[in-house]
């Protein structure tokens, strides 16, 4: 599996992240110019997982995103803070609406290769 998660965007509409299961896993929010926003994880107390997630950023009122991907996994916390550590490394910050993560917490991740 390739660190970085390569699944293919999908417009954050309402239709499309009803066809999302209520699986537990991770997800990415991108603006319309294709920029990561978001990175976020759908655990045990989320409710309806990943499509209960997504639906609660479609409904914020100060979503920034256009489109979003997801990756289904029992492993989502380990995912996640895989995923904000490549963003990390990449980027050299995380993204603009992970203001709930603390970068310190992650660590330093090296990945293999640039950005896809």
């Amino acid at each position: 599996m390739p660190v970085r998660l390569d699944r293919p965007w999908q417009p954050l509409t309402r239709e499309n992240i009803d066809r999302v299961g209520a699986h537990l896993g991770v997800y990415q929010l991108a603006n319309s110019a294709g920029d990561i926003v978001y990175i976020g994880v759908a655990d045990a107390r989320s409710l309806f997982g990943l499509r209960g997630e997504l639906r609660r950023h479609l409904d914020d009122p100060a979503n920034t995103a256009a489109s979003f991907r997801v990756e289904v996994t029992m492993a989502y916390r380990t995912r996640h803070f895989e995923l904000l550590g490549v963003f990390l490394h990449d980027h050299g910050r995380l993204p603009a609406a992970n203001t709930d993560i603390e970068r310190t917490a992650l660590g330093t991740l090296r990945p293999g290769g640039g950005p896809a």
